[in-house]
C-alpha cells in the first residue's frame, strides 16, 4: 500500500474504531469478541482500502464488512457446537462495564434487552442492531446485510416478536 493510502487508512480507522467496537458489541454481546470482530473487519478493510476509500459511503462499506465478519463467525462449526451464549450474569457484567450509567432502572432494562438479544438468531440480532442501535433505515440495513428490503422487514418483525416472547413483562407494560 502506498504511503498516502496508508495514512488515509490510519486516519479513517482512528476516527471510526470506537463506533465500530460499539456496533460489534451490540452484535455479539461480549467486549472481547467485539474487539476480535473489529480487528478482523479492519484487516479486510486494509486489504481493500483503495476500493473502500473510493466508495460513495466508506462507513456503510465498513459496516457491511463488520456485519459479514460477525455472521461468518456464527456460521462456522465452532460457533454452532462450542460457543455458549452468555447467561444473564455475564450480560449484566458486560453491560455495566460498558457504562450503562448510574440509573439502575435504566441499567436493568438494558441488561434485560441485552440478555434477550443473545438468544436471537445472529441474523435477527444484526437486523435489530442495525435498525435500532445504528439508526439505519430499511434500505441501508438491506445493503449492509446484502439482502432485500422485504427480508429486513420480515426479520425485524420476527425478531421483535421473539423479544416480546422473551420479555413478556416489557411487552405488557408497553400496551
Amino acid at each position: 500500500m502506498r504511503e498516502d493510502d496508508e495514512r488515509a487508512y490510519s486516519q479513517y480507522v482512528q476516527g471510526r474504531v470506537l463506533a465500530l467496537q460499539r456496533t460489534a458489541y451490540h452484535l455479539c454481546g461480549d467486549w472481547h469478541e467485539a474487539h476480535d470482530l473489529v480487528q478482523a473487519a479492519l484487516i479486510r478493510l486494509y486489504r481493500h482500502w483503495r476500493r473502500v476509500s473510493a466508495a460513495d459511503s466508506p462507513d456503510a462499506y465498513v459496516r457491511k464488512m463488520l456485519v459479514n465478519v460477525f455472521l461468518d463467525q456464527r456460521r462456522g462449526w465452532w460457533a454452532r457446537h462450542v460457543r455458549p451464549f452468555g447467561d444473564g450474569e455475564q450480560v449484566a457484567e458486560s453491560a455495566l462495564a460498558a457504562g450503562v450509567g448510574s440509573d439502575w432502572s435504566a441499567a436493568d432494562g438494558r441488561i434485560d434487552v441485552a440478555s434477550a438479544l443473545t438468544r436471537l438468531s445472529p441474523g435477527q440480532r444484526a437486523v435489530l442492531v442495525l435498525r435500532y442501535w445504528e439508526g439505519l433505515d430499511v434500505a441501508e440495513t438491506a445493503t449492509a446485510l446484502g439482502c432485500s428490503t422485504g427480508t429486513v422487514k420480515s426479520q425485524t418483525s420476527y425478531a421483535i416478536a421473539a423479544l416480546r416472547r422473551l420479555m413478556p413483562d416489557y411487552a405488557e407494560e408497553a400496551r
